[in-house]
């Protein structure tokens, strides 16, 4: 079988999804990153606001609509196939679920609940169903993450030795994260992104949360939340990771992972809207490369939808989002109690294969002022 035909190319079957959830990553990414691909198309819009719900139907000729209250109705309708999720996260258990029963797929947005309990419970959902379930981490369809990955298991750096990250945006204090405490926070919000490429760059998962402090602002103006996180992991081997995540700095992503041999820093790391970037230095030689933008949404939707059509498991499934948020909650405890909190043993039974993940990465990139270079979150 030729690899077209493996990923469905030139195949007139499309999957049908519908976006619940219309937050600013919806509009913004993933509802224009639907246009291109060639397995996936639009068709029904779930939310709250009524007038939010005419605007976009009327933008994306999507003839049908629905409330929240009207989510049963919808997946008992036949009109859809999947959804994408990208309610705020302590919603998200509350449509998966439902959606999984009634045997419709879900691509849901990071991280994939708000505590291990409800990602469990959202993993024996899909057991329990015939449709398959995703978690948004884009970066894993990115071709600068996929280089760095192969690079490092190649042997490039040598012995892994440390990673530090800062990653930081400005938070409106009129969004809802700044009501909804520590679940809206920077730590759920952002802290995937960084917790994520520690474990698939080291490949590997973190053995013990070693510190977590938390400042609050005055200026920040958000409330009862910490607006700034800060955390340091350690993980089999002596490996040590450290990460900062803000609502409160400018704009910044951006991580370095170093070994014994070399290292390479990303700036930016995590964003959609520009080409990522790799600063490397191997021994004494010094390299840049900057990468060619992709869509990651059209990128990880077209990857679902051919899984979906070809019948095949997707990385990454629940058990990688229980993964991060199995390390969230060590993070929680650290901050609540002031001392280092040991992880228990967690085994991650698939990782990223680079080279499957690079055949999506054959999409048109959106146009530029289709995407908010900015704004690497997600719900409104």
């Amino acid at each position: 079988m030729s690899i077209a035909s493996a990923f469905g190319f030139g195949s007139d079957k499309k999957v049908r999804y519908a976006v619940v959830g219309l937050g600013d990553i919806a509009q913004a990414a993933m509802m224009p990153g639907i246009a291109h691909t060639d397995n996936s198309e639009l068709v029904a819009l779930v939310t709250g606001d009524a007038e939010k719900a005419q605007r976009l139907a009327e933008m994306y000729d999507v003839a049908d609509t629905y409330t929240y209250e009207q989510f049963s109705e919808m997946l008992a309708s036949g009109k859809v196939d999947a959804i994408y999720l990208a309610t705020p996260n302590w919603r998200h258990a509350e449509f998966a679920i439902p959606a999984l029963e009634a045997g419709v797929h879900v691509l849901v947005e990071k991280p994939l609940e708000i505590s291990v309990e409800q990602g469990r419970a959202i993993e024996a959902a899909v057991k329990a169903s015939t449709a398959k379930l995703m978690v948004a981490y884009r970066l894993h369809f990115e071709p600068a993450t996929l280089d760095a990955i192969t690079r490092i298991r190649d042997g490039e750096l040598g012995d892994l030795i440390c990673f530090t990250s800062c990653f930081g945006q400005m938070a409106d204090p009129a969004n809802h994260r700044a009501d909804n405490g520590i679940e809206a926070g920077p730590l759920f919000d952002m802290g995937p992104y960084p917790i994520n490429a520690t474990r698939y760059l080291f490949g590997d998962e973190p053995t013990e949360v070693v510190s977590a402090v938390a400042t609050r602002h005055p200026n920040a103006g958000l409330g009862d939340i910490d607006d700034t996180v800060a955390v340091t992991l350690r993980f089999p081997g002596n490996k040590l990771a450290q990460f900062t995540v803000s609502y409160y700095a400018n704009n910044v992503n951006s991580l370095i992972i170093a070994g014994t041999k070399g290292s390479i820093q990303m700036s930016p790391a995590f964003g959609y809207g520009d080409p990522l970037e790799q600063n490397r230095t191997i021994g004494e030689d010094k390299s840049h490369e900057s990468f060619k933008k992709t869509d990651q949404f059209g990128g990880q939707m077209k990857y679902f939808s051919d899984c979906i059509l070809n019948g095949r498991d997707p990385e990454p499934d629940a058990e990688e989002g229980i993964a991060d948020l199995h390390v969230i909650e060590g993070i929680v405890k650290a901050l609540e109690t002031g001392t280092s909190q040991k992880l228990e043993p967690f085994t991650r039974t698939r990782r990223i294969d680079p080279e499957t993940q690079l055949q999506t990465l054959s999409y048109k990139a959106p146009p530029k002022e289709e995407v908010n270079a900015s704004s690497p979150t997600r719900e409104s």
